[in-house]
């Protein structure tokens, strides 16, 4: 038995059931409310969750479709995604919530009964199957925050997002790699406060860079939904402060990130 995946399988549970109460009482226009990724409806976000489930299931127990996959990524790297979200959001409602709901439930099937100490290929490094669920856990709250956001609608912020932060502070090597900037040698010290108020640590106490403040708001920046220049992280250090430019836990190219809200 793994406690960890078993723990982030329920929160992703409870993420996307969140999500899927606030679309599913939705009328048609209002899965055409525009959402703050340029080009994306609420449609289109939906679609984009139930592609990278689908994505994720066929890594762990589908090699030749995974396989097609990566070949379809690979005509259009820079467009890939948004074309199988904006095809998929143009499906009715009722449909594109049942694949939707169906994708994930598969998956977390899947990922419960995956194979311990074995790793499924992803578009970024090969993911355990806690990783899997992690990876998943941290694109259903990015992509609802834009949800909630199109909907005038109140996110919930829990110390659910500790998920989110690990992802994050994970991903420092990756975010630097994807820039084509080499990554930095020493470890950095975070120290994240949680909504709860507990304080959330990584790295070593006497890491000459350092990077401090609210855990929300470092789940947004390496979310990339949120500039950095509107959040109250503060980093010491020439690589610390870089990197919170450029912070990415999700695989693929470099995002575009957001905009400041007061340019």
């Amino acid at each position: 038995m793994n406690a960890l995946l078993d723990t982030v399988l329920a929160d992703l549970d409870t993420e996307g059931s969140r999500l899927d109460a606030l679309v599913a009482v939705l009328p048609e226009s209002g899965w055409r409310t525009p959402t703050p990724a340029a080009g994306w409806d609420v449609a289109t976000q939906i679609a984009h969750l139930a592609w990278t489930d689908e994505a994720a299931q066929a890594a762990a127990t589908d090699q030749e479709r995974w396989d097609a996959l990566v070949l379809e990524a690979l005509v259009d790297p820079e467009h890939a995604v948004d074309t199988a979200a904006l095809t998929g959001g143009r499906a009715a409602p009722e449909t594109l919530l049942h694949r939707w709901r169906t994708a994930r439930a598969r998956l977390a099937d899947t990922l419960r009964d995956y194979p311990a100490g074995q790793k499924m290929a992803w578009y970024g490094p090969p993911m355990s199957a806690t990783s899997m669920a992690t990876a998943r856990f941290m694109e259903t709250w990015a992509h609802s925050l834009d949800v909630h956001d199109a909907l005038g609608a109140e996110p919930e912020v829990t110390d659910r997002i500790r998920h989110v932060a690990h992802l994050g502070v994970r991903t420092r090597d990756f975010a630097f790699s994807v820039q084509g900037m080499p990554t930095p040698s020493d470890e950095f010290r975070i120290d994240l406060t949680a909504p709860s108020g507990d304080v959330w640590t990584w790295g070593p106490e006497d890491a000459p860079q350092t990077v401090t403040g609210p855990a929300y708001d470092f789940c947004l920046l390496v979310t990339q939904r949120v500039n950095r220049a509107d959040t109250s992280l503060v980093a010491t250090g020439r690589d610390a402060d870089r990197w919170l430019h450029i912070a990415q836990a999700f695989a693929g190219p470099p995002g575009r990130g957001r905009e400041p809200r007061h340019a």
